[in-house]
């Protein structure tokens, strides 16, 4: 009863409202937005098949306007049109009709509807049509929301002329979510990482799955959950996922790499939420990979004894082999005080072998005992009941040798004065024996000596002088002089030592110094020019060599009349003139040198001198140094002429031959110009024989195809009708200078090339006149009567020269003959 009279109260309501409606044709399209559950539309609550048959109304607003006495208007509001919502994924059948559009002035006049915006008139195209005159607006074909989830559309009314009847209106389409993209994940395949023991809860990587839907709605939302792990150890459930974010963590205790290196989990992404029943699923695999920690200490396995290592050890772990918690370090913790060992480790086995770093002497120590310890280059996690680290004991035992004999001192520096003499005992380098316990021999040699100034006793090692040591010899470096010897052994095999004996020469003052330099430039007047600056050097060192004194000697007279010297310091002294004036020449000014040795020595050097005539800046001039060179005035005069004679004679010889070489030019031909046969060769047109000639060979008149038969004749005059087209012959060339003796031989030569070339003029000496060829049909003209039956008269033959005077004989006066 209750509800029977609510909804009659409803329905009262419903009709009140419709009758305060002004305008019946809006009453449906507002009544439909106030009250939608009774619109009757498909797409707002009611069947399709009604939206389809009765689509919903929509009318273009406009103000309504009501009148008063005052003339005061009231303006109506306009309606706000609700979106329209569509479906994604519709099947049809299209077009689909959604509204219709109508202008009230229909009644009136002739309306035409027309839709604007992106699917209709823009990008994408066609989406949605509108029937012109009814203003039925349809969808063409189904809707992605994923591709566009709304379009924007304006409706238009015009008449027939196109003028604006309505003001256009907004239509809001929006394309309804469904659930029809199943969740993608980023990655098929994802990669993590775990150290082992972790604890629970320890996060180890996040997947990530994307639906394309509408993340507002539950089509769009993705719920993640773990399908399965491989291998199932030790439990099958250790790992978890956060079912919103996709984080993956651990939730058990006993992860160890040494058991299971690696876990494969499948994840399932699932939108609705996660329901099994309507959601969409998709999957991705995790691989997860247990980090190695150091959990596991090193073990010493066993120790071997190779040829080329001391011995190896060998150990075992458990740990991610090539990694710092595998990675064995060795240490010898006793046992080795002096370091003679070390323990290399192998980069790929890890094993550990014991090398010798420093010589062991058996006669010190015949066997050692080490202490090994191995452990890992990473802590030991803590929390492991084990020892961090392993240790073992070695037993080395050193095998005796045959050693090579030993120098004590070596090198052996000796300390002598130079100038020692021959047979001269230096000193004695002996050798000792490291094999205490065997007795054996030691001989001595000589292994380098450069200068051969020594030698050795051969069983007890005296070094002796075979000549004079010299410190200034060239096999001296810095005073000291090097010699190499051997000691040699009996043992089995022999050893072999070798020692070194360094001599340090102490100078003596056994050489004179020397003038430098030797030669000079001086200006002939001591107010031009400038002072010789010289010095002196010797082989010897301090203090055996400077400071120098510098004198000039008293013989000859001339040095100290023309000459002085004076001192600049302990190694430098200055030579100028004494005199204002001093002719120019080469000059041999003679110069004591001494020494600061004890006993000092000295020595006369010579020096040349060049004096010459300078000029304002004391410098030589170049006849002043000609002069000084040892060429008199008369000398250099003479010099002079015969240069100058001498290019005389070229520019003569030059002259005589640009001479000549005119006159060659206009010189006239040894021979007369009427004489030049080249002139006198001449042309005449013969043409061949008459009719009488019924033999000659007519291929001579024809031009040939080829001159192969030409150039095979021997050697003669060629000629054809035309110039052939090949290459021309060579021709002697005229000598520049010729000859009379050579001008008739030079013609010859000339005509004989000529006659032998077939390109040579003139081409046409047989000429084809009116030739038709062989085998004509008309005969020899010769069978022609050329008799006629009256008189005629040939006398006018006589006329015409000697040539027709036979002709005139035969025809004019035959008859009367």
């Amino acid at each position: 009863m209750i509800l029977f009279i609510a909804l009659n109260l409803v329905l009262c309501s419903f009709f009140l409202i419709c009758c305060l409606c002004e305008y019946q044709d809006l009453l449906h399209m507002e009544c439909a937005y106030m009250f939608p559950q009774f619109a009757g539309d498909g797409i707002y609550g009611g069947s399709s098949h009604n939206h389809y048959q009765n689509p919903r109304l929509i009318t273009f607003p406009r103000q309504h306007q009501r009148g008063s006495s005052n003339g005061l208007r009231r303006q109506k509001r306009d309606w706000v049109i609700p979106p329209i919502n569509v479906p994604e994924n519709s099947r049809g059948p299209f077009p689909q009709v959604l509204v219709r559009i109508r202008s009230d002035q229909d009644k009136e006049i002739e309306i035409r509807y027309s839709i604007t915006g992106a699917g209709a008139d823009q990008p994408p195209n066609d989406v949605y049509i509108i029937d012109p005159v009814t203003g039925k607006m349809s969808v063409t074909k189904p809707l992605d929301r994923e591709e566009r989830a709304s379009y924007h559309l304006r409706a238009h009314a015009v008449d027939i002329n196109g003028n604006q009847m309505e003001p256009p209106i907004d239509l809001y389409i929006y394309v309804i979510d469904m659930n029809d993209n199943r969740p993608e994940f980023k990655n098929q395949v994802y990669n993590g990482s775990v150290a082992e023991m972790s604890k629970p809860g320890t996060s180890v990587m996040q997947v990530t799955a994307f639906d394309a839907d509408d993340s507002t709605t539950a089509n769009g939302l993705v719920h993640y959950r773990i399908l399965s792990q491989t291998p199932h150890i030790p439990i099958p459930n250790m790992f978890t996922i956060n079912g919103a974010t996709g984080e993956i963590s651990t939730i058990a205790t006993g992860i160890d790499r040494e058991k299971v290196s690696q876990y494969t989990i499948i994840v399932q992404a699932t939108d609705m939420e996660g329901s099994l029943n309507f959601g969409l699923s998709n999957t991705a695999t995790a691989l997860i990979s247990i980090t190695d920690i150091n959990d596991n200490p090193p073990e010493l396995d066993s120790k071997t004894v190779t040829r080329h290592f001391i011995c190896v050890f060998s150990f075992r772990d458990k740990d991610q082999p090539h990694t710092p918690n595998w990675n064995a370090v060795y240490r010898i913790t006793g046992g080795d005080a002096m370091g003679h060992f070390a323990i290399r480790t192998d980069e790929v086995t890890n094993d550990g072998k014991v090398i010798v770093v420093k010589p062991v002497d058996y006669e010190r120590n015949d066997a050692f005992t080490l202490m090994v310890v191995v452990s890992n280059q990473a802590h030991l996690a803590s929390g492991i009941p084990s020892s961090p680290s392993s240790s073992a004991a070695v037993s080395i035992k050193v095998l005796d040798v045959n050693e090579a004999p030993v120098f004590p001192s070596n090198p052996k520096i000796i300390r002598f004065e130079e100038g020692v003499p021959a047979d001269t005992t230096l000193a004695t380098f002996a050798a000792l024996d490291p094999d205490r316990f065997i007795q054996q021999t030691i001989r001595y040699s000589k292994l380098s000596d450069p200068a051969n100034w020594l030698k050795i006793n051969r069983t007890n090692g005296r070094i002796t002088t075979t000549a004079v040591l010299d410190r200034e010899s060239p096999y001296m470096k810095k005073n000291v002089y090097e010699a190499t010897f051997l000691a040699v052994d009996n043992g089995s095999p022999p050893a072999t030592g070798t020692g070194t004996v360094q001599i340090y020469l102490i100078d003596v003052n056994d050489n004179v110094p020397v003038l430098v330099p030797q030669e000079a430039l001086v200006c002939e007047r001591s107010r031009h020019g400038y002072p010789v600056n010289i010095t002196a050097s010797d082989l010897d060192s301090e203090p055996n060599a400077g400071p120098y004194v510098f004198e000039l000697p008293s013989y000859p007279s001339s040095a100290r009349r023309n000459w002085t010297i004076s001192r600049l310091n302990g190694n430098y002294a200055q030579l100028k003139l004494r005199i204002p004036y001093l002719e120019a020449g080469m000059y041999r000014v003679p110069i004591l040198v001494s020494d600061s040795g004890n006993p000092p020595l000295s020595n006369t050097s010579v020096l040349k001198v060049k004096v010459c005539p300078c000029d304002e800046n004391g410098d030589c001039t170049v006849l002043g140094a000609v002069t000084v060179a040892g060429l008199g005035t008369g000398a250099i005069i003479t010099i002079l002429i015969c240069i100058i004679i001498l290019l005389s004679m070229v520019l003569f010889f030059v002259v005589w031959v640009k001479r000549r070489e005119k006159e060659r030019q206009t010189k006239p031909l040894l021979i007369d110009p009427e004489d030049d046969v080249r002139d006198n060769i001449l042309k005449y047109d013969e043409e061949g024989g008459g009719e009488e000639d019924q033999d000659y060979d007519l291929s001579q008149l024809q031009q040939p195809e080829s001159l192969d038969h030409i150039m095979s004749k021997p050697a003669g005059v060629r000629r054809v009708d035309e110039r052939p087209v090949i290459l021309e012959s060579q021709y002697p060339v005229r000598p520049t200078v010729p000859h009379p003796g050579d001008i008739g031989e030079f013609i010859i030569d000339g005509l004989r090339a000529a006659d032998n070339d077939p390109t040579a003029p003139p081409y046409d000496s047989l000429l084809v006149f009116d030739y038709e060829g062989s085998g004509s049909t008309a005969g020899s003209v010769s069978s022609l009567d050329s008799s006629s039956s009256g008189e005629q008269d040939y006398d006018y033959l006589n006329d015409w020269g000697p040539r027709f005077k036979k002709l005139a004989d035969l025809y004019g006066g035959g008859g009367e003959d």
